[in-house]
């Protein structure tokens, strides 16, 4: 283990007050970890489960936050698994086509992970993006209308749910593992302007094996870039289980070179506090770190794969019914005395309330004219002659002078 004087103010600086809370699996949530509370902060203390480290100290187990932040979280969690609910909805009455992948059961890290960054930091994940354009910024109606193809879409109707951006988030990438490099590179870009901020770039199990993520971990350490790359572990990448697909399954051990921890994914305060301890690493000057985040996902890959041939659906039901992140954190919540249960039934009541209404404006709005296929395409003023369609006819001329 490296223990030196850095690390030592690392973990330091992670356990201040900040915005964060916590949720744990249902029977750690009494014997476990515990929680005290005063009259405006409550402290909650990790088991020693919750982190494991690779060629790194693991961060405090202990967290102080207010009150009001830690209600904050839980409304959070609330919202985004509502909005994938309406997701779910939409595309079972066909209001949504094509790709579709939900989050739901993964709350925690979304929600944890922008409880830990500051606005100016940057975000980059792979396709199951919606629970992140929301925590970044995005409103629930302009994500529900570019699901459905809306003009008032985050992207104009144009990007569907693999393409969505909010202010420093950088996508919702279709393609398997390529935000990983990408993420590499927008690092870069703030080592060089001299900025104090980080990028957290996320992958998933199934995506921790191609190429370009070995090749961003290299470039990252060589530079010592301010990145921080997530693999998201949800057990299955599609329809395979990660060891019948990896040889190491240790994902936060395969950086070699970059230090690791894996953390409990579906603890929103673990998640939290990882992400912080990680970028106050990384803005400092001392390089990227790997982050595994063991979470699950209680749907298929996407919205066209029913998730159960490949599991049970006693697996299923077990890890909803022992891990749920919500239910896991309102059970925190309430013992802390943070909450009591009409506080939290008045949370969820106005969290289906507001993504109801984001639903219904978003079927009202019209889809994108077709004309405005070809914008967007260049910025403006920067535009080619002319792009080519699919036949000679369907060539479009910009007016460039």
């Amino acid at each position: 283990m490296l223990r030196t004087a850095a690390f030592s103010a690392i973990r330091r600086a992670s356990a201040r007050p900040s915005v964060a809370a916590k949720s744990v699996v249902f029977q750690a949530a009494r014997g476990m970890a515990s929680a005290a509370s005063s009259s405006d902060t409550v402290t909650f203390e990790f088991c020693d489960k919750t982190f494991e480290g690779y060629n790194i100290d693991i961060p405090s187990r202990s967290m102080t936050l207010t009150k009001e932040d830690a209600i904050a979280m839980y409304r959070e969690m609330q919202m985004v698994r509502r909005l994938e609910m309406a997701a779910d909805s939409s595309y079972k009455h066909k209001l949504i086509r094509g790709f579709c992948h939900l989050c739901t059961g993964q709350e925690a890290v979304p929600v944890g992970l922008e409880g830990a960054i500051a606005k100016e930091d940057a975000v980059i994940t792979a396709y199951r993006c919606h629970g992140f354009t929301y925590m970044r910024g995005a409103s629930p109606f302009g994500i529900l209308a570019e699901l459905m193809g809306r003009k008032e879409g985050v992207s104009k109707g144009k990007g569907g749910s693999m393409h969505m951006y909010a202010p420093n988030f950088y996508g919702g990438n279709g393609i398997v593992g390529a935000q990983v490099p990408l993420g590499a590179g927008i690092a870069f870009a703030q080592k060089y302007k001299d900025e104090k901020t980080c990028t957290v770039a996320l992958y998933g199990d199934g995506a921790a094996n191609q190429g370009q993520v070995f090749e961003a971990y290299n470039m990252a350490k060589l530079w010592d870039l301010p990145v921080i790359f997530v693999c998201e572990n949800n057990k299955y990448g599609m329809g395979t289980a990660a060891g019948r697909a990896a040889a190491n399954t240790d994902y936060y051990t395969r950086g070699q070179y970059i230090p690791g921890l894996r953390v409990n994914g579906m603890d929103v305060l673990a998640v939290r506090q990882a992400v912080a301890y990680a970028r106050e690493y990384a803005i400092n000057g001392n390089g990227p770190m790997v982050l595994e985040m063991k979470t699950y996902r209680y749907g298929g890959h996407s919205m066209s794969d029913p998730g159960t041939t490949y599991r049970t659906r006693e697996e299923i039901q077990h890890m909803r019914s022992t891990s749920d992140p919500i239910t896991g954190y309102k059970h925190r919540l309430l013992e802390a005395g943070v909450m009591t249960e009409e506080d939290i039934k008045a949370i969820d009541k106005q969290a289906k309330k507001i993504i109801d209404e984001a639903l219904a404006k978003a079927k009202a709005v019209p889809e994108p004219d077709a004309a405005e296929l070809w914008d967007d395409v260049y910025a403006k003023g920067s535009e080619v002659p002319y792009l080519r369609g699919r036949v000679p006819e369907e060539t479009h001329y910009y007016n460039v002078d």
